[in-house]
């Protein structure tokens, strides 16, 4: 069976980190270019961040997560990552990881995982 799972979401105070995990099964995560995705509450979901799946790791964000998070990608735990620094209350969204075989300008999702919720407040 084929899963996204998200992890590593919760309460942080403005200011503070959070990684997420986004843990792959039933299929081979390097053979997809990797997506986090947001969405708040009232708005559309929006993308944050991509890594491709090629050797080069190319990695793309968001204007306003630019400098402050970080995707990245590990292929033999099948498993990516976001990095999320400086956070703050307008980053307050649910967050999806997200399979794509197309590349990350695309944003054609193949797989979806069930999201984690993020809340940054004091």
């Amino acid at each position: 069976q084929v899963q996204l799972v998200e992890s590593g979401g919760g309460l942080v105070q403005p200011g503070g980190s959070l990684r997420l995990s986004c843990a792959a099964s039933g299929f081979t995560l390097d053979d997809y270019n990797i997506a986090w995705f947001r969405q708040a509450p009232g708005k559309e979901r929006e993308g944050v961040s991509c890594i491709s799946s090629s050797n080069d790791g190319n990695a793309y964000y968001a204007d306003s997560v630019k400098g402050r998070f970080t995707i990245s990608r590990d292929n033999p735990k099948n498993t990516a990552y976001l990095q999320m620094n400086s956070l703050e209350p307008e980053d307050t969204a649910v967050y999806y990881c997200a399979a794509m075989i197309l590349p990350c300008y695309s944003y054609q999702v193949n797989y979806w995982g069930q999201g984690t919720q993020v809340t940054v407040s004091s």
